[in-house]
């Protein structure tokens, strides 16, 4: 594979495969039952071979594909853990793998983005990739003045791969709805659209990434490696290392997830109004863990631009619900175009509805994990269930609609890690109205 497939036809022939895919192993799965196999043992297997589908199709495709599937990865800490199991590792690879392209592939992109003579910027260069990831892949490397360095590549073919996927995943989100039940993903899809396509030119990765680093410099618990040099196609940043979150998620001690937790919520909440950004890509591949106790990030393509801060309303909302004040949290919502017009609502459901996702912030220290998440999506999941109702006659304001999903997602790692945070005093310190 020298490059992503291009072609739209080539592509949604791939994607189409997953549906097929899925319908002949579950008649293989009909089958192998009435010549006597349990149906545990069968679904269990059909479930992991799907996995394994999804994994390999998406990680081949890269683009949009490969996006979908890091974005899917961090919200499977909200699904029952007999349907998650057989999809955590396969869409945590993704975070991480894929497969890469070849060097002579590599050194032309580099020639057409720094030039014929991009070698002498380096005292030396790695051809294999330290990582390769959804858009690009990621090789290890040395200034010309001895700083260690990153080097990130984006694959020819990036940008039509991207449109074309994202246009595909759109027409397939029953597919997808099916692999994250309780989580409505044509929004999700679309929302994910406008975010995506911002990071194929890395020059903006590359202003949004110095803005993160100037705002986090010399800061005892958040490091952000600074820009060397950048290119529409090319990005070169000071090299770092840690242990992922993912690894941490997988084997991390008790010490390591807590910390790990900590520092993440700690960033997620403050770095709006530290730099006016949001970090909008939050999976656990894109952050880690060093030895020194600093949380490492990377990946700044996707950011949500807040150069007040996390909006007040969001603050408002969470304190009256926290307090119980139903009559006052209506007035709000409705003010703010988050109940549906001509929607009539009674202030004790509202709370209902809200209640259960302010409980992290009920406690000194709260301890997120998957129990908990999974309670949530099941209970506004139910189509049968009042939290149910009144959660489809809420609506989620555009506006509010990127900070929603980063901070869903960023709770996910956060019950992944099983991890105990002070949220109390990291919303109280950093979200705007919370205690006004």
């Amino acid at each position: 594979m020298t490059e992503i497939p291009r072609k739209a036809v080539q592509r949604t022939a791939k994607l189409a495969s997953l549906p097929l895919g899925v319908a002949g192993r579950v008649v293989g799965g009909w089958g192998k039952r009435l010549t006597g196999r349990a149906a545990d043992e069968v679904n269990a297997e059909v479930t992991a071979k799907t996995a394994e589908q999804v994994f390999a199709v998406l990680g081949q495709l890269k683009g949009g594909a490969m996006k979908f599937g890091q974005a899917l990865s961090v919200f499977e800490a909200a699904v029952p853990d007999e349907l998650a199991a057989p999809y955590r590792e396969a869409l945590t690879k993704l975070q991480t793998a894929a497969p890469p392209m070849p060097a002579r592939t590599t050194h032309r992109v580099l020639a057409e983005q720094l030039g014929s003579s991009w070698a002498k910027r380096f005292q030396s260069f790695d051809d294999e990739p330290a990582a390769s990831a959804s858009i690009g892949q990621v090789h290890r490397a040395v200034w010309h003045d001895g700083r260690d360095v990153a080097v990130k590549v984006q694959y020819p073919g990036a940008d039509e791969a991207l449109r074309a996927d994202l246009k595909q995943l759109l027409r397939f989100s029953r597919l997808l709805q099916a692999i994250m039940p309780g989580t409505d993903v044509r929004p999700l899809l679309e929302e994910l659209r406008d975010r995506y396509l911002e990071e194929l030119d890395y020059r903006d990765e590359a202003a949004n990434q110095r803005t993160f680093a100037k705002a986090f410099e010399n800061d005892p618990r958040v490091l952000v490696p600074r820009v060397v040099a950048s290119a529409p196609k090319v990005m070169v940043t000071e090299w770092t290392s840690g242990t992922p979150l993912s690894q941490i998620i997988r084997e991390g001690s008790v010490e390591e997830r807590d910390l790990a937790g900590q520092l993440l919520a700690e960033f997620h909440f403050s770095a709006p109004s530290r730099s006016g950004l949001l970090h909008a890509d939050p999976h656990p591949g894109n952050f880690m863990l060093g030895d020194d106790g600093l949380l490492r990030v990377i990946d700044f393509g996707a950011v949500a631009r807040l150069p007040d801060g996390l909006p007040k309303t969001l603050g408002l909302m969470t304190r009256l619900a926290l307090d119980g004040r139903s009559a006052d949290l209506v007035e709000l919502l409705r003010t703010e175009n988050f109940i549906r017009e001509g929607m009539v609502l009674h202030g004790d459901d509202v709370l209902g509805y809200l209640a259960p996702f302010v409980e992290p912030l009920r406690t000194e220290s709260f301890h997120f994990t998957r129990r908990w998440l999974q309670s949530q999506a099941e209970r506004v999941g139910d189509l049968r269930s009042p939290d149910s109702q009144t959660g489809r006659s809420l609506n989620l304001p555009p506006q509010y609609l990127l900070i929603h999903r980063v901070t869903l997602g960023a709770t996910g790692i956060l019950c992944q890690l099983d991890a105990h945070v002070t949220a109390r005093d990291i919303v109280a310190r950093w979200q705007p109205g919370f205690d006004d």
